[in-house]
């Protein structure tokens, strides 16, 4: 029986006690394995967490626990950003406020916390240092470390070893060997991302001198280099080739369901070109999938039927909604509005313009905070990969009841699995069942005061009632990404199973990662219950040139399928304009 308490759980902190789901609902929407979770966050992301807030200067080291730093929190399993932390950086830096900061994490969301002030949150002792980050993050447009710590991920794929010949003590000392690169990564993870809302901050206040809001959210697009938006433009050329197969286009016309044993059997030239390609996508990019943070879960090179299921979406698309000709387009709008902007703040003086050209060189974090992740997913599949092995190889000897039972682990129980692995049969069967009833309550999104309520009082998931949006209903959201687009609503909640998302569609989601990004390129735009202006999906809607619009509470719920809305990324409205049929409902 599940107990009002998960096995892993943190203490709340007392110094910073408000906690939040926002945006660590799209790290990790699910709850986190005990060996996700010990393993990979508190073995090596949690303390690089702390290391980075402590590089930009916002914080000294001895504010953090060194187990447990109290930059996020584990409570019924869900991982949570501690707001109150972060809100540190609005408090001591004399460029980004305490409120710039929250409309990045909730945009307009009515229960947020107030800021209330703490006898130690003032630091003028870390001004100078947070000061001089501050210049590097307004004119630094490249960051040769972040670049080889790319080169490094990728040297870590490329050299991964012959896990099934390895010994279990090996594998797990291969995994190991992750844990410190873990760290680092998310050192300069922490450092893009702390940075990444400076520009739309700044860029707010200079739409505010120049009465123009919809000027932040299109200066930042089409930025380049945004190695989360690859994979799609790579699936976008696969799509062409099914596209332009009859065989290829014969085989996804079947069902993805064993569409790659089919493919495997034909000798066709162009299905054979299609596999080398896929095959080559996989080792480029199978790190990535729904979920991709937490070390249980499947990803593209896993399970490439994930990615074929987008592919499947991606093909019925027209040559003339190439992501690359979209970038183009909006790239093309970002260097005229970029020219306008400048001659216009020339007008009101140095002062200014000066703050202008910080933000957009600031800008670039947008695209090294995609980089930084990009690289740290990388490091995480390695390990997964690693206990993969290890659990389907003891789930063949009967020691496990399934090969997913590995991740029922903790770190710490690691070694005294691999010594004597039937004592822990029972145990982590156990563990899995109550991981997966985890897995049907709804964590509240703010933890407040730090308190935390027990399992018991927690609402389970599609409990809550919500009123269906009717025509002329709108649901106010964050600005994504500008442009306005009328379109059929296709509510996924799944990016495994797109369903009915036909090209053109407005995909409304719940949260997106880059799982998700293949079928943007199916839509004709975007909209997400959570998330602020540095989210993944808003960065990628960017990049694709797609009207976007976030933090739309409960759209999945309110807006009915196939019904007809209306996307307006310059004011953040969803506007149900038509309900759909039976027969398309």
């Amino acid at each position: 029986m599940l107990t009002d308490r998960w096995i892993t759980d943190w203490e709340p902190s007392e110094r910073w006690p408000h906690y939040t789901r926002s945006n660590a609902g799209e790290v990790l929407p699910t709850p986190a394995s005990p060996l996700g979770q010990t393993f990979s966050w508190e073995g090596g992301i949690c303390l690089g967490w702390a290391d980075g807030y402590v590089r930009i200067g916002s914080y000294s080291a001895d504010e953090f626990d060194p187990h447990h730093p109290e930059a996020c929190g584990f409570f019924g399993g869900y991982f949570y950003i501690n707001l109150s932390n972060v809100r540190m950086q609005g408090v001591r830096s004399p460029a980004v406020t305490v409120e710039q900061l929250d409309l990045a994490f909730f945009g307009d969301h009515p229960d947020v916390p107030k800021y209330t002030e703490h006898p130690d949150d003032e630091r003028p002792d870390l001004v100078p240092k947070i000061v001089e980050h501050m210049g590097w993050v307004m004119t630094a447009t490249t960051w040769p470390e972040i670049d080889e710590e790319k080169a490094t991920t990728l040297k870590l794929r490329a050299n991964r070893p012959d896990l099934a010949s390895m010994a279990d003590s090996e594998l797990v000392a291969h995994a190991r060997s992750t844990q410190p690169m873990l760290r680092k990564l998310f050192d300069s993870h922490t450092v893009s991302s702390s940075s990444s809302g400076v520009a739309p901050g700044v860029l707010s206040a200079i739409a505010a001198a120049i009465s123009d809001a919809t000027v932040p959210m299109k200066l930042v697009a089409a930025i380049g280099e945004v190695d989360s938006a690859e994979p799609s433009y790579a699936i976008w050329e696969l799509s062409r080739a099914v596209k332009a197969s009859p065989e290829l286009t014969a085989a996804f016309d079947a069902g993805v369901v064993g569409l790659l044993d089919r493919l495997r059997q034909s000798g066709s030239a162009d299905v054979r070109a299609f596999l080398d390609s896929f095959d080559g996508f996989l080792f480029d990019f199978g790190s990535r999938g729904p979920n991709e943070w937490e070390i249980i879960a499947e990803t593209w090179e896993t399970k490439p039927e994930i990615v074929l299921a987008a592919l499947d979406r991606v093909r019925l698309q027209s040559d003339s909604e190439s992501p690359g000709n979209r970038n183009l387009a909006r790239a093309a709008e970002r260097e005229r509005i970029t020219a306008d902007v400048r001659s216009r703040v020339a007008q009101l003086g140095d002062e200014l313009a000066g703050m202008f050209e910080a933000a957009m060189a600031a800008s670039s974090q947008l695209a090294f905070r995609e980089r930084t992740k990009t690289n740290i997913i990388r490091a995480v599949h390695e390990g997964r990969m690693a206990f993969r092995e290890l659990g389907a190889r003891h789930a063949r000897a009967g020691d496990i009841a399934d090969a997913a039972h590995v991740f029922m682990l903790l770190d710490s129980e690691l070694e005294d699995f691999v010594a004597n692995p039937a004592a822990f049969t029972e145990m982590l069967a156990e563990r899995h069942d109550h991981w997966r009833e985890l897995a049907d309550l709804e964590p509240p999104y703010f933890i407040k005061d730090g308190a935390v309520p027990p399992l018991s009082q927690y609402r389970r998931k599609g409990d809550g009632a919500c009123a269906q949006a009717v025509p002329g209903d709108s649901i106010r959201g964050v600005p994504g990404c500008s442009g306005t687009y009328i379109g059929t609503a296709r509510v996924i909640t799944d990016p495994c199973d797109p369903g009915g998302l036909e090209p053109g569609d407005v995909l409304i989601a719940p949260l997106t990662d880059p799982s998700w990004t293949p079928l943007f390129m199916a839509a004709g735009a975007v909209v997400v219950n959570v998330g602020g202006q540095i989210s993944h999906s808003i960065i990628v809607c960017r990049e694709l040139g797609l009207p976007c619009v976030v933090s739309a509470t409960d759209a999945t719920l309110r807006i009915p399928d196939g019904a007809t809305v209306e996307v307006n990324g310059d004011t953040g409205a969803v506007t149900v304009l038509m309900l759909p049929d039976r027969a398309d409902a």
